[in-house]
C-alpha cells in the first residue's frame, strides 16, 4: 500500500493552528511539498519554518478564504510554485455557538461564509488542478479533503446554525464525488467529534452550561489524531476512496 506523498503538492487552508496546522506537518512528513494558508501570517511562517528546517518543503500563503479572490490566490500561487496540485484539504472554518432565538446573526454570516462558501471556493479554484493531477500526476490520484464535523451529523442546542454549515460540507462533498468519481479525484469528508483546539473558544455562557457535563469527563482526540486520518485517507491505493471517516473519542457518546 502506498504509504508516501514523494512528488506530490499539497494545500491546507485554515493551516495556521489546530487541525490544518497538523495536517500540514503530517503530509509534509509524507513527501508532499505543502502549501500552508490562513489569515495568521505570522503563524504559517513559523510552520513553514519548522516544515523546510525538517527537511520538507512548505510555502506560507496569507489569504482569508471568505474572500473569493483570496481563495483563487492561494490555489493559483500554490500551482505557480511548484507547478501542480496534488492535494487539497479543506480545514479553514469557524464556530460561533449560542441559541438561535438571540444569536448573532453577523456570527451566522460568518460561518457560513467561511464553513461554506469558503470550501467552495476553494473547492471551484483547485479542481482543475486536482483533475489534471489525477490524469498526469505520479500517482493518477488526486484528493480533495472537506473537514466537517461530527456536528454535521448530530445537531445539538445551541448549534443550530454551526451544525446546518457542516451539514451544507457533507451535502456538497457527496455531490462532487458523484461528479467527479469516475476521473479518479477522490473526494472525502471527514468529520471529527471533541477535539482539543482553539474552535469553540468563543462560546457563549449557555453553550458552556450546555457543554460544561461532558467538559473533562474524557480524553478529547487531538489536532494530530485528525492529521494521521487525512494522512491515511489521502495515501490509499487509486482504486481505494475513503468518502466519508467519521471519527470520535473513544469515550464520547454523542
Amino acid at each position: 500500500m502506498a504509504q508516501r506523498l514523494d512528488g506530490t503538492v499539497a494545500l491546507v487552508t485554515g493551516a495556521s493552528s489546530g487541525i490544518g496546522e497538523a495536517t500540514a506537518r503530517e503530509l509534509a512528513a509524507r513527501g508532499a511539498a505543502v502549501a500552508v494558508a490562513a489569515r495568521r501570517a505570522d503563524r504559517l511562517k513559523v510552520l513553514a519554518e519548522d516544515i523546510t528546517a525538517a527537511g520538507g518543503r512548505a510555502l506560507a500563503i496569507e489569504a482569508d478564504m471568505t474572500d473569493k479572490e483570496q481563495a483563487r490566490h492561494a490555489v493559483e500561487r500554490t500551482v505557480a510554485e511548484w507547478g501542480r496540485l496534488d492535494i487539497l484539504v479543506n480545514n479553514a472554518g469557524i464556530a460561533r455557538l449560542g441559541s438561535l432565538a438571540d444569536g448573532k446573526v453577523e456570527d451566522w454570516e460568518q460561518m457560513v461564509t467561511l464553513n461554506v462558501l469558503g470550501q467552495l471556493y476553494c473547492t471551484r479554484a483547485a479542481l482543475p488542478h486536482l483533475l489534471r493531477a489525477a490524469e498526469d500526476g505520479p500517482r493518477q490520484v488526486a484528493d480533495l479533503v472537506n473537514v466537517a464535523s461530527l456536528s454535521g451529523r448530530i445537531a445539538r442546542k445551541g448549534a443550530g446554525v454551526y451544525s446546518a454549515t457542516k451539514h451544507a460540507v457533507i451535502a456538497f462533498s457527496e455531490s462532487l464525488r458523484q461528479e467527479v468519481a469516475g476521473r479518479h479525484v477522490r473526494v472525502s469528508v471527514l468529520e471529527p467529534g471533541a477535539v482539543s483546539t482553539e474552535l469553540f473558544r468563543d462560546r457563549s455562557p449557555e453553550v458552556q452550561r450546555e457543554h460544561a457535563p461532558e467538559a473533562g469527563r474524557y480524553e478529547r482526540l487531538r489536532p494530530e489524531d485528525v492529521a494521521d486520518t487525512i494522512g491515511y485517507v489521502v495515501t490509499r491505493p487509486r482504486h481505494v476512496a475513503m468518502n466519508e471517516v467519521l471519527m470520535r473519542p473513544s469515550e464520547q457518546e454523542r
